[in-house]
């Protein structure tokens, strides 16, 4: 693994620069990243139509991230507080399995999920919003969140998105996590062998 003080590619040096050195180490040991879906994946709006059905909307940038961040070796999984067929339909399109939703303890959910993946608790990762994803960030190594969080959330992330939830700060995550594990670079390096019709 490339060492996480030391990006050997202009573009991982860029998405290194302003991450401080802790947050960069913390990274680096990530084998399983886990993400919200309101406010994280989406910006947290959720519309509804005249019959009922609800609606999200997801952004194609950080889609491709979580499908580059697989690629490149990292377990990924979603935990949710809600429930609906949306969140399982679009993360079956990108290749994710591991789906927790109608979750209220995400503490101890990414707690089973790191078990049941055989990965140490400061190997995991994961990015929330809201109070409820306060015990799950409390107990990852490494811990993320997005800038329109409430300030009490945001002051227990090791790293904070400059883009908000729903609008790219999942894709700079996984970029900042492929760069501290020194992958990032075989991506900018070539084109990516992935179907952009389909990771997005």
């Amino acid at each position: 693994m490339t060492n996480p003080t030391f990006a050997t590619h202009p573009g991982e040096a860029l998405v290194l620069a302003r991450v401080a050195p802790n947050a960069r180490e913390r990274a680096a040991a990530v084998r399983l990243m886990v993400f919200d879906v309101d406010g994280v994946l989406t910006d947290g709006s959720l519309y509804y139509g005249e019959n009922g059905e609800q609606m999200k909307r997801f952004h194609a940038l950080d889609g491709h991230g979580l499908r580059l961040l697989m690629e490149g070796g990292v377990k990924v999984a979603l935990i949710t507080g809600r429930s609906g067929p949306i969140v399982a339909r679009r993360a079956a399109e990108l290749g994710i399995a591991d789906v927790q939703q109608g979750v209220r303890d995400k503490g101890t959910a990414l707690a089973e999920l790191a078990q049941r993946h055989s990965v140490q608790l400061n190997e995991t990762g994961y990015m929330g919003d809201d109070i409820i994803d306060l015990p799950a960030m409390q107990r990852a190594g490494f811990s993320a969140s997005v800038p329109n969080a409430p300030g009490y959330v945001s002051q227990s992330a090791h790293w904070i998105a400059t883009l908000p939830g729903g609008s790219g700060a999942v894709r700079e995550c996984c970029d900042l996590l492929l760069a501290a594990r020194g992958r990032l670079a075989g991506f900018l390096a070539g084109p990516a062998l992935l179907d952009r019709d389909v990771i997005q």
